[in-house]
Order: structure tokens, then C-alpha cells, then sequence
């Protein structure tokens, strides 16, 4: 299950996910991170029957924690299946099926939003 982190390091420089694992002992997968001196959030990866028991530590740690039951989103009544998210992608979340339609392997997705700017009829949506 995928979980969106965010933090503000107003409160010191803790490091949230190492304490995280250190306290469950759940290994977490970090799929993407942006932090910067005031604050930062990652996305991370946890086991489905762990991921309450991790929700519940961070936010216990001064974290907020979001479930993403989704990644990206495609409109199929904007999608023409031209492909450009596909080379774009760097999880490769993007092919074409047989029939040569846009498919989605959405678990991939570690939402950097590279395809949403790169579609030209705006098909692709990040979760809010």
C-alpha cells in the first residue's frame, strides 16, 4: 500500500521514517522523496496489513500521512493512445495493449506528475 508522507522539520531534524522502522519493525520502501530544510514528503511503500500501524507511528511522530488507493488517473474520453507519457515515465507505468491502447500499470506509479505535463490532451490527472 502506498502511503504520501509529508513533514515540516520545524520541529527538528528526526528523521521520521528511520524511526518509523525502528519502532515496528516494518521495512518501508521510499519510492520517491522531496525534502528541503523546512519541510519534505515522501512517498513509501508499506505492506497492506502494516499500513495502519504505520499511519498511526508517523502521525504519532508530528507526520501527516495520506492513503493513496489510487496513482495516476487516465480520462479515457480525452486519451487519443499517441503514447507520449511512455517515454516519459521513468517506472514505465505506460504501454500500449494489443490493440494498441493505452494501458496502466498504476502500482508503478511513483506520482512525479512527468506524464500529466506531458500529454497534450491533459488525459492524465495525479491524485489530490
Amino acid at each position: 500500500m502506498k502511503l504520501l508522507v509529508n513533514f515540516s522539520r520545524g520541529k527538528g531534524n528526526a528523521p521520521i521514517i528511520a524511526q518509523a522502522v525502528k519502532d515496528t519493525g516494518v521495512l518501508i520502501n521510499v519510492e520517491r522523496a522531496m525534502i528541503d530544510s523546512s519541510e519534505g514528503e515522501a512517498l513509501i511503500e508499506v505492506p497492506d496489513d502494516k499500513c495502519q500501524l504505520i499511519r498511526k507511528t508517523m502521525t504519532g511522530l508530528g507526520a501527516t500521512v495520506r492513503l493513496l488507493e489510487h496513482g495516476i488517473t487516465l480520462d479515457t474520453s480525452e486519451c487519443v493512445d499517441c503514447g507520449a507519457c511512455i517515454s516519459i515515465c521513468p517506472r514505465e507505468v505506460f504501454s500500449f495493449d494489443h490493440e494498441w491502447k493505452l494501458a496502466i500499470a498504476e502500482e508503478r506509479c511513483v506520482l512525479c506528475g512527468k506524464c500529466v505535463d506531458a500529454c497534450p490532451h491533459k488525459a492524465l490527472s495525479l491524485p489530490l
